[in-house]
């Protein structure tokens, strides 16, 4: 975990910096302190590194420390933040710039583990839903009638609609699901698949062979043997596609 601490009392930064090391909440964390005794020092940390958590004082010489919170509220990735002052009549305001929570001066170990406590939940839950998105975009999750079935994604061949069935062809098996082709579509993301027909989709990285068929269209031969028509209206994307 990567810490800041702005302040603009050395004193007050190393005090926290310790209780920080010291706290239960970081046990097992591998932690990276840094320190700031301005706005402009500390912008530049950030511009360098990827701040988790920033414990940032309110009053810094003739600064604030609300002109930095609300800075931070227009980046893409901003830090936690937790204000640390001696000033407890600005706890409303604090809140109100998106602060985790506010610690008095001068500090006390059991209030630094309380915040910290706060700050691993958060970023506990951030890490899982992250994992969980990370998996959700390279796996594919088909509800059959007995079990579900997870395939990558990028191993599917073709997906095709017929009398209502969707059948999911990889280079192993296929897979038969009630799901529509719209529900796949929008799972399949990556640039390489494409929908070539209104009741097919198909990965173009697995197209062997593209043969004239009747009315103007064409039949694809795919890497597993599978023939797949392309609908007329889909055919000029599919030439611009693969160069033809």
């Amino acid at each position: 975990m990567k810490i800041l601490v702005v302040d603009d009392e050395p004193l007050a930064r190393n005090e926290l910096a310790y209780l920080i090391k010291k706290s239960p909440a970081m046990r097992g964390q591998a932690i990276k302190l840094y320190q700031a005794e301005d706005i402009k020092e500390a912008q530049g940390i950030l511009l360098k590194h990827q701040i988790d958590l920033m414990f940032l004082d309110i009053s810094l010489n003739e600064e604030n420390g609300f002109e930095l919170a609300e800075e931070l509220k227009q980046l893409t990735y901003s830090p936690i933040i937790i204000f640390a002052t001696a000033y407890d009549e600005y706890a409303v305001k604090a809140f109100d710039v998106g602060a985790l929570d506010y610690v008095l001066k001068p500090f006390e170990q059991k209030r630094i583990d309380q915040a910290l406590a706060k700050v691993v939940n958060i970023l506990d839950v951030q890490l899982a839903k992250s994992v969980q998105a990370k998996t959700d975009r390279e796996v594919l999750s088909i509800e059959l009638e007995d079990r579900n079935a997870v395939i990558k994604k990028l191993d599917v061949i073709s997906a095709r609609i017929d009398n209502g069935v969707l059948t999911i062809a990889t280079n192993k098996q296929k897979y038969q699901t009630k799901k529509t082709l719209a529900w796949i579509a929008k799972r399949l993301t990556d640039p390489r698949f494409m929908q070539v027909h209104r009741s097919a989709v198909v990965n173009i990285e697995d197209i062997k062979e593209v043969q004239p068929w009747f009315n103007h269209t064409l039949l694809l031969i795919m890497s597993n043997g599978d023939r797949i028509q392309v609908g007329r209206s889909y055919r000029k994307d599919l030439n611009e596609r693969l160069g033809m």
